[in-house]
């Protein structure tokens, strides 16, 4: 699929201030006379994604290749992660969201020309996601039971993955949940949301509910069923797709049967039918009061994980010739602060908000929204003018979640709209200076190496970069009505 370039249009940062002016470019080939910023956004994103599923993709099952240098036209032979592989599915995601909303606002052309592609490519990254797929038998706190589950790693044929222990990790199964009831929502596929109900299922069965002394729930989802600690990357990413599906059931009698712990004698395993919608919004809000609880830092951002635990390795416990996972304490919060655990918590706030009214969630948006902004974005560190991110280890992928998250809650809280045009500015910097056959480099504001041998780029920031210009596309519609 041949995408097309657009119009250059950047935000200007003065001291704090805020203004944006157009340019022409001359590199640019095939691009319409005239386009808006938000079309612009999304034939950027289209052309990102699009080099990057051609250079990162090999074969019938689209095997993934973790890093690719367009200058050497090099693959890795190091194969992508389920979570890097799923950054893919987001693009393509975040890319139909485009596409409707262009549609939803008069501009058939964009949706008719490109919407039955891109929905045709999202079928095929998640028929083979299933290389991934593994199956394997879980002692959990209330039951022992058999799952299907997307491994860490990639098998040899679909099904096959190795997912035992610490080779399955609950946030994987999160962004993909993520991203499945997203894709349900855009695509009417029933198949995708029966697949993220599977796995909400999953992640819910690792939530921590053994009872302390007190007859509270220890609460809180660990990294994974090998893991003790509990991480914010194991319990914000959920926030969000638990508010989707509470809206998906709000209307229906749809019930699920879920296990519980007794309050009273802190032992007994219990089930209990409950309204979807109902179970759905009460974990969602669980999960939130939990992390806020116990990882909101005093300077207004969200730690790493809390470690410290007793026990120190999973373990079970017998209670009526019965096995079942020991509950965990942990005491310590440990950081550091890193954007994407702001960012799940921030998007978590602004859903609850919308379909709770509570204003205590939009207060904390607000606050964490000004918070994170103030943590993170570095005015004039790199480039005068622009603001610098944080992209050591995965952070330029980490990055793009706080974005999304100040994009969430801009309809509540228009302060944001200056955070979100940092992001505008520095991927249009790049784009503008650095663009090489549709790629734009790691460091944003500083380009490639002069060693070409040295340009590899990974996939997961290939496709965080066209995400990111897609959600921008959506946002600068948004943000006019």
């Amino acid at each position: 699929m041949k995408k097309f370039g657009t119009i250059i249009i950047c935000c200007l940062f003065f001291l704090g201030t805020t203004a944006c002016s157009k340019t022409s470019s001359d590199n640019e080939i095939d691009k319409p006379q005239e386009a808006t910023l938000s079309e612009q956004n999304l034939y950027r994103a289209m052309e990102l994604a699009d080099n990057a599923i051609s250079s990162h993709f090999t074969g019938e099952g689209m095997a993934m290749a973790r890093y690719y240098n367009p200058f050497t036209k090099v693959r890795s032979e190091e194969k992508g992660s389920i979570w890097m592989y799923t950054s893919a599915i987001e693009a393509v995601n975040a890319i139909l969201h485009g596409l409707k909303v262009q549609k939803d606002n008069g501009n058939m052309s964009l949706y008719d020309k490109y919407f039955t592609d891109y929905t045709q490519l999202l079928g095929k990254l998640y028929e083979n996601a299933d290389y991934y797929l593994g199956t394997f038998r879980l002692v959990s706190y209330t039951q022992t039971k058999e799952w299907s589950v997307y491994g860490v790693n990639r098998g040899n044929a679909k099904g096959s993955a190795q997912v035992e222990g610490i080779q399955n990790v609950y946030d994987d199964q999160m962004w993909l949940i993520r991203e499945l009831v997203e894709s349900y929502k855009l695509t009417g596929n029933n198949s995708y949301l029966q697949k993220a109900e599977y796995l909400t299922e999953y992640v819910l069965d690792g939530w921590d509910c053994t009872r302390d002394p007190a007859g509270e729930e220890r609460g809180g989802i660990p990294w994974g069923p090998g893991y003790v600690t509990k991480h914010s990357c194991s319990n914000g990413p959920m926030v969000s797709p638990l508010v989707w599906l509470y809206e998906l059931y709000k209307n229906k009698p749809d019930e699920v049967s879920y296990r519980y712990i007794d309050a009273t004698d802190r032992l007994t395993r219990k089930t209990m039918q409950m309204k979807k919608s109902d179970y759905y919004l009460d974990f969602a809000q669980k999960i939130y009061n939990w992390q806020k609880k116990y990882l909101l830092r005093p300077d207004g951002v969200y730690d790493d994980m809390m470690g410290g635990c007793n026990p120190g390795s999973p373990q079970t416990e017998t209670i009526d010739g019965v096995f079942y996972r020991k509950g965990t304490t942990c005491s310590d919060r440990v950081g550091p602060a890193i954007t994407y655990n702001s960012g799940t918590m921030l998007s978590g706030a602004a859903d609850l908000y919308r379909v709770t009214g509570d204003n205590t969630y939009l207060q904390d948006a607000q606050k964490l929204s000004d918070a994170s902004f103030s943590y993170f974005a570095k005015l004039g560190e790199t480039r005068t003018g622009y603001y610098t991110y944080d992209i050591s280890g995965f952070r330029n992928w980490f990055n793009g979640v706080l974005m999304r998250g100040y994009v969430d809650i801009q309809s509540s809280y228009k302060t944001v709209d200056t955070y979100i045009c940092s992001f505008q500015k520095n991927l249009d910097f790049a784009y503008d200076n650095f663009n090489y056959n549709g790629f734009l480099p790691t460091n944003l504001l500083v380009g490639w190496n002069y060693d070409n041998t040295k340009n590899q780029t990974e996939a997961m920031f290939n496709f965080a970069f066209a995400a990111e210009y897609a959600v921008l596309s959506r946002y600068e519609l948004k943000k006019q009505n």
